[in-house]
């Protein structure tokens, strides 16, 4: 086992907010971008990669956690905060993450108090 470990104040701005996050201790070998191409991304200025989305099936979230266990410097977190990766409700539009525009009380499934987001589920048929 490595001495390393992610940790989320050190992750790069480019991540986009949820679960998965890539820190500074990237070492650009590329397995992340092998392992799971939907949700990794490298910068090409900066020489590392970053998690550009979210995973939003199953099959996702098996290959970015098979990226997290495979990095060889441990760089990928999995403790970044809620994913927002369950399809709710925003504003009368489904949608995976929040925008910009979003606020408490806007009718969601699978949200989180503690980011803000209350957790009151929508019925269906809207859903």
């Amino acid at each position: 086992m490595h001495d390393f470990m992610a940790d989320a104040a050190n992750k790069y701005p480019e991540n986009v907010p949820g679960k998965y996050y890539v820190d500074n201790q990237c070492i650009d070998c590329d397995l992340c971008r092998e392992t799971a191409p939907d949700n990794f991304k490298r910068n090409d200025d900066g020489g590392y990669s970053f998690v550009y989305k979210q995973p939003a099936s199953p099959d996702e979230e098996t290959r970015c956690k098979e990226a997290k266990e495979g990095c060889p410097v441990e760089a990928i977190g999995d403790n970044g905060g809620p994913s927002y990766t369950r399809p709710y409700l925003q504003n009368g539009t489904r949608v995976t993450r929040p925008s910009q525009g979003f606020t408490p009380g806007d009718e969601i499934s699978g949200g989180s108090p503690a980011a803000g987001f209350p957790s009151r589920a929508c019925k269906p048929p809207s859903c």
